[in-house]
């Protein structure tokens, strides 16, 4: 497939982006392709895959895959499709099984994708060999518990394609508070938006004020206070390379193991004494600072958000479809009032009758809409252009409500969108 435009460059510029960006359904088709073909794309989190046997549905791009821990304990990623007639071989979201069948002509699949079982084999040839038809294998790494996959089997190792985001990754992780992190739930809904729009919401803190004024009104004037992050100057957005970024919002919650001494606000206060019954002080200081997640957002090029306490993971549908998870995150073997506690305040916000996921949905949903008006215009991402100064990785640093994240992910899709296709 060959793109219309003659150049990218008529689409991306460094302060704006063309309205076909969100519009056409064949730029769509070539960024699964180019991106969501080639890119390394996050599948789901350990936690959901635990044991021998388990396994999760999930999606690279719009091709749906599994996720299976065979019986090495070893990962796989297999495109959900039987190799006879295309059949999906499961359709249950997550569980444990010994093996996928076909419903359709029963052929028989080991948690490794490969083909043991054909009945009636009488009816092929004699070099029909079931080592050729296994479930197509997607290349797949870990890092810190998350697990990613590439259809790219010579896509570039996953630690140096994260780069600068794994400090920050491990950063994230420390939500744990001394115990591993794990999935507790997730809120599933599509929205009529193209994908990048929610790429460039997690990093975009000019919005919050406006978008979740009601939010901000739910809450005490502790949280409240700590909330009004565009009124300080000591948060920043950081291009971290290769279409990352990260969005700092409250620095003081950056390191969730450090400033243990401070203060435990009032909002965990009963939660803090619950804890004293089985755990020492530091270890209640520790669990409670936890449990408020930590202070940025993430951005992982192309479909991840990990942001302030849960994962937001983007699936592209079609060209002006989205379906968004929100992954609330706990602590495994942690205490059960903590993770209560953690799910009551994802609900509060993230939840479908939370105040923060509605309102955000309907802003999506209104910028694609709106997108169809003046199609000769740009989108503008040049907030806090010219204004940025280098990070100490070199790359642009801007002010908290910089649109810094939005150009550094389009930037990525610009290199892989132009990148030649490789000789076969």
């Amino acid at each position: 497939m060959s793109l219309d435009y003659p150049k990218t460059d008529e689409l991306v510029a460094p302060d704006r982006v063309a309205t076909p960006m969100y519009e056409d359904p064949a730029l769509f088709d070539l960024e699964m392709d180019k991106i969501f073909g080639k890119a390394w794309v996050w599948v789901g989190h350990v936690s959901e895959v635990p044991d021998k046997g388990s396994f999760k549905l999930s999606h690279v791009g719009t091709q749906p895959v599994i996720i299976s821990r065979d019986r090495k304990n070893e990962l796989h990623v297999l495109v959900n499709r039987c190799r006879h007639r295309a059949a999906s071989v499961c359709e249950i979201q997550k569980g444990k099984t010994s093996s996928f069948q076909c419903p359709y002509h029963g052929w028989g699949y080991a948690l490794n994708g490969e083909l043991r079982g054909v009945p009636y084999t009488e009816g092929y040839n004699t070099d029909f060999d079931k080592k050729d038809y296994g479930l197509k294998k997607l290349k797949v790494e870990t890092f810190e518990g998350m697990i990613f996959a590439s259809f790219n089997m010579d896509v570039e190792p996953l630690e140096d394609f994260l780069g600068n985001a794994k400090p920050w990754i491990r950063l994230f992780m420390k939500q744990g508070g001394g115990f591993p992190i794990k999935t507790l739930g997730e809120h599933q809904f599509k929205v009529p938006m193209n994908w990048k729009i929610q790429l460039e919401n997690t990093t975009d803190a000019y919005h919050f004020p406006v978008v979740h004024k009601s939010f901000m009104q739910s809450l005490d004037g502790e949280a409240t206070e700590q909330f009004s992050f565009l009124d300080d100057d000591d948060g920043w957005v950081e291009d971290l390379g290769n279409g990352h970024s990260v969005m700092v919002m409250m620095p003081e919650l950056n390191d969730l193991d450090e400033n243990l001494d401070a203060p435990i606000p009032e909002r965990f206060q009963d939660l803090a004494a619950t804890l004293r019954k089985d755990y020492d002080e530091d270890q209640v200081k520790r669990i409670v600072r936890a449990v408020g997640g930590c202070g940025f957002n993430l951005n992982l090029f192309p479909n991840a958000g990990c942001s302030l306490s849960f994962f937001r993971i983007l699936r592209p549908v079609a060209v002006n479809e989205t379906e968004i998870r929100h992954i609330a995150l706990g602590m495994e073997g942690g205490p059960q009032a903590a993770n209560q506690m953690r799910m009551r305040l994802h609900e509060h916000f993230q939840g479908p009758m939370g105040f923060g996921s509605p309102d955000d949905a309907e802003v999506w949903e209104r910028v694609q809409r709106g997108s169809a008006g003046g199609p000769d215009l740009p989108v503008m991402v040049n907030r806090g252009l010219g204004l940025e100064t280098p990070s100490e990785n070199g790359l642009p640093k801007g002010d908290v409500s910089a649109e810094t994240g939005m150009r550094a992910a389009y930037a990525q899709w610009k290199k892989m969108m132009d990148a030649p296709e490789a000789v076969q």
